[in-house]
């Protein structure tokens, strides 16, 4: 029996390719003419990307075809390829990316969400280019925060792989889990999935070239922090609290996460937040609500830099709502957060000097 390419053609013709609905040569998935030697056959199939769900199923259904419709005496070699590259391996994943900051709170309501979105965009006043993660999967505030809630990011081709686009405000590139899901309705994923989501903002987006990456963690300690650490090397951690007893216990465990052996990210500093009460017509004014310097004590306490204190001032709240962050502006807060920022950089300048570079905690224990 003589093989012809057409014979071969013919026969992945009747195979239907699961993601198109259509048979594999109207997919366009046959990349070159098949290659015959005598009774060998290769064909080359190329897919949308290398975790195509059905790429094992529609490999046999094409091996078998010919064998089916040519004869079973032929021997089959398929090649697969991929129009989308792999995901870069973890370690590889950001390489325009020179600092990664983690923004972390031992527990919920301290303004950690406000902090970051202010530091990032107080960074991108002082001439940064800058990047910034909600990775709060299962509370996202940040697009509120910055008037984004209605942006859908879009798809862009990069060095053959499809990647999500970042939306672009105040000089910040910025993802969140909230562009994906309804805000008006409760994330409810299980670990893994929420695990995997993020995963997908940091590997699968165009983040490009930034000098800070500034990653907005949940609160408290969970399985979104281990996949940041197991994901990221994380150039250090930047701890916020209020001045309130309970808020620096949770915070003080926040510290312990990130020295933990196993982890080792270095901790940049503490930012106390809700430091004082100022009313906007009494600027002078000082009231200690929920404590006073309880931080500032923590910082020197555990050995760290006491990074800012920031007052607690209506506009903050009013900002944050309205999506125009305080640290645009020059008033109080505003200058709060661009020395916040000043002294990040600082910090960050003498922590790569001084120590090395953070490793990725691995899977295994």
């Amino acid at each position: 029996m003589t093989l012809y390419p057409k014979l071969i053609m013919d026969a992945l013709a009747t195979v239907t390719y699961a993601g198109t609905k259509k048979n594999l040569v109207e997919s366009g998935m046959v990349a070159d003419q098949p290659a015959i030697d005598g009774m060998k056959v290769k064909v080359i199939l190329e897919f949308p990307r290398d975790t195509d769900p059905f790429l094992k199923s529609t490999v046999k259904a094409a091996e078998a075809a010919i064998h089916y419709h040519v004869s079973k005496d032929v021997e089959v070699e398929i090649i697969t390829e991929f129009k989308s590259k792999p995901r870069p391996e973890v370690g590889k994943m950001l390489p325009g990316v020179k600092n990664v900051i983690a923004v972390s709170s031992g527990k919920g309501g301290v303004g950690k969400s406000t902090v970051s979105v202010n530091l990032a965009i107080a960074l991108a006043r002082l001439g940064y280019k800058v990047g910034l993660l909600d990775a709060d999967i299962f509370g996202p505030s940040v697009p509120k925060m910055l008037q984004v809630e209605d942006a859908r990011p879009y798809a862009v081709h990069v060095d053959g792989r499809d990647l999500i686009s970042p939306i672009e405000k105040y000089g910040v590139k910025m993802l969140s889990i909230g562009f994906f899901v309804s805000p008006d309705t409760a994330t409810l994923w299980r670990g893994g999935m929420a695990s995997n989501a993020l995963k997908q903002l940091i590997a699968d987006a165009d983040w490009g070239d930034l000098d800070y990456f500034i990653l907005d963690t949940p609160p408290g300690t969970s399985d979104i922090h281990l996949t940041l650490l197991q994901t990221l090397a994380i150039t250090g951690a930047v701890i916020v609290s209020t001045p309130q007893q309970v808020a620096l216990a949770d915070a003080r465990k926040g510290v312990d996460m990130y020295r933990n052996d196993k982890v080792n990210v270095p901790i940049l500093g503490l930012i106390e937040n809700m430091a004082w009460f100022t009313p906007a017509e009494l600027p002078e004014n000082k009231y200690y609500i929920f404590g006073r310097e309880g931080c500032k004590q923590l910082a020197q306490e555990l050995g760290v830099p006491l990074l800012a204190q920031i007052p607690l001032v209506q506009s903050i709240c009013d900002s944050g709502d309205s999506g125009e962050p305080a640290a645009l502006g020059d008033t109080m807060t505003g200058m709060s957060f661009l020395n916040l920022a000043q002294a990040v950089v600082t910090v960050v300048n003498r922590r790569n000097k001084e120590q090395p570079p953070t490793k990725i905690v691995g899977t295994h224990s």
